[in-house]
């Protein structure tokens, strides 16, 4: 059975088939019309904006370490309760102030950790933080 018109076997079919490829370029259209909107749908978002302002640096942490005795530590170094006022008096004038960390002995009576933190309040540094050591 041939198709095109012609009763001989021997001819060779000179007409190309258009069908197939009609049939192609539908299914490719169908395609082609489903995922369009899919890919350009999007979500509606409300996204955070950057901010490229250069931040403050941040001052030390001073450290402060009441010793058994009632010995005072500025950081790793001895001071006398006097000296340990004027220090305080300089970081409470400087801008921003230093967080202050008080350190106390496990051993130590308290009176000497109440008159480091009178000190601390009496300079006026803002911000006094307690370094304990975690319990078993």
């Amino acid at each position: 059975m041939a198709f095109g018109g012609s009763n001989h076997d021997d001819e060779v079919m000179s007409e190309i088939n258009m069908t197939p490829l009609v049939d192609v370029m539908l299914v490719l259209l169908i395609i082609f019309i489903i995922t369009v909107p899919v890919i350009t749908h999007s979500v509606n978002l409300d996204l955070p904006e950057a901010d490229n302002t250069p931040t403050e640096p941040t001052p030390d942490t001073i450290t402060i370490a009441v010793g058994a005795q009632g010995q005072l530590h500025w950081n790793s170094t001895a001071v006398s309760f006097e000296e340990l006022e004027s220090r305080l008096a300089n970081a409470a004038a400087s801008q921003p102030q230093p967080p202050i960390h008080l350190r106390g002995d496990r051993a130590v009576p308290y009176e000497y950790v109440a008159k480091t933190m009178a000190a601390v309040q009496r300079a006026g540094i803002q911000s006094l933080g307690f370094i304990t050591e975690p319990g078993s």
